[in-house]
């Protein structure tokens, strides 16, 4: 096992959802810290944990914003942290289903995300850096989420359904004592 911290000048959380049932509603976490314990000869044995300041998300709209973090939605005073924590992975085909704990709004449910591991390379300064990317959907009246508007022709002013993806680069902080020459050939191959 090694140990990795999430680098948040490389990491994305974006999240989705329907506006009046037609135009879709884009926005960004823009505070976000973690660790990552990775085993790198079985994936599947690794764990980590995602933290996401509540109160940095933006979507280009400040009223909106404003809304999102209040006790409609997110209640970021009273809520300041959303986490991902890993409880499970499991390989499927070419890529992996990470199963893990979100807690928002001090409400903690199961969330599934189809993961893509993209491997190993050098950082500028050398040292090893790793990437995945994940996404899954999630009803956000499981967390509370429960505002919304009916509008006067049927159907609803904010979608149940909100899609998430997270784009993770993490830097090793703890070597794993089991990392080949192999690996390192393989990343100077692929970076070249």
């Amino acid at each position: 096992m090694s140990t990795w911290k999430i680098d948040p000048n490389h990491t994305d959380i974006l999240f989705s959802a329907k506006h009046m049932m037609v135009t879709t509603v884009r926005g960004k976490f823009h505070e976000v810290e973690g660790e990552i314990e990775l085993d790198d000869d079985d994936p599947t044995r690794s764990r980590g944990e995602v933290r996401v300041g509540a109160a940095s998300l933006s979507t280009g709209v400040e009223q909106r914003d404003g809304h999102l973090r209040s006790g409609d939605f997110l209640d970021a005073e009273n809520h300041p942290w959303i986490t991902v924590r890993v409880s499970s992975i499991e390989k499927q085909g070419d890529g992996y289903q990470v199963h893990t704990e979100l807690t928002i709004r001090g409400v903690t449910k199961g969330v599934t995300f189809e993961a893509e591991f993209l491997g190993f390379y050098p950082s500028m300064q050398g040292a090893r850096r790793t990437g995945f990317h994940m996404e899954s959907r999630l009803k956000r009246q499981d967390w509370g989420l429960n505002w919304n508007v009916a509008l006067e022709k049927g159907g609803w002013l904010v979608s149940e359904e909100v899609s998430l993806e997270i784009d993770i680069a993490a830097d090793e902080a703890t070597p794993s004592s089991e990392a080949s020459g192999a690996e390192a050939a393989e990343v100077g191959a692929s970076s070249s």
